[in-house]
């Protein structure tokens, strides 16, 4: 296994043995189970907002395995040791990048149908927005390892996470809403268009955050 892979089934390892895998998926259901508490037992209402509501879910438990995506591996050294083995920073973050998407992003993703299911969103609605996520988690991955990186040591770094995070998914969560539309391909394209330049960026800007607090 090369370098890369070994620091990205790293950060899988440590999501999935360190209740990093559990707590944003039991949160995302939790979401799904509990809003039909608060609007009651109108399926049409719950129809007509529960793609919305996964896409809101979503984006918050994004946010809460952030913690521990940058600072254990500052305080531990290990990002030290990293980079005197002649690892570039945004080739570090790039392999948490691809680490986080398989720790975070597939479990979200296989819990979708059964949100689905307890929010009984429409079969027409449901594709579209399991592909929609599929489109976007690499960018929440992205954004998650940035935020991490930029808030690594800060006091109070998770609710400036939580600041920091949520303006920058607004795009996602405009396109992301499109898609449960009318003009749903046009949403997807946009949607695909953003993601892929936020996760295009990401290890830059996740790089020199993490060289910044180097220095």
């Amino acid at each position: 296994m090369n370098g890369f892979a070994s620091i990205a089934w790293r950060e899988v390892r440590i999501a999935w043995t360190g209740g990093g895998l559990w707590l944003p998926i039991v949160f995302y259901l939790a979401v799904a189970t509990l809003f039909p508490f608060v609007t009651g037992p109108d399926k049409a209402l719950l129809a007509r907002v529960g793609g919305s509501i996964l896409w809101i879910a979503a984006l918050l438990a994004s946010l809460l395995p952030i913690e521990r995506l940058v600072l254990p591996d500052r305080q531990s050294g290990v990002l030290d040791q990293l980079v005197l083995r002649g690892w570039a920073d945004e080739w570090i973050a790039a392999a948490k990048i691809a680490g986080h998407i398989v720790g975070f992003g597939i479990p979200l993703l296989l819990a979708t149908p059964v949100a689905i299911a307890l929010l009984g969103v429409p079969d027409a609605q449901a594709k579209t927005l399991i592909i929609g996520l599929a489109l976007t988690l690499p960018a929440f991955a992205g954004l998650g390892v940035t935020i991490a990186a930029l808030t690594a040591g800060l006091n109070g770094a998770s609710a400036l996470g939580g600041l920091l995070l949520v303006p920058l998914a607004i795009p996602i969560l405009i396109f992301g809403a499109g898609t449960l539309g009318d003009s749903a391909n046009n949403a997807l394209q946009l949607l695909a268009a953003t993601s892929l330049a936020m996760t295009a960026l990401s290890p830059f800007a996740a790089g020199a955050a993490l060289r910044a607090a180097r220095d």
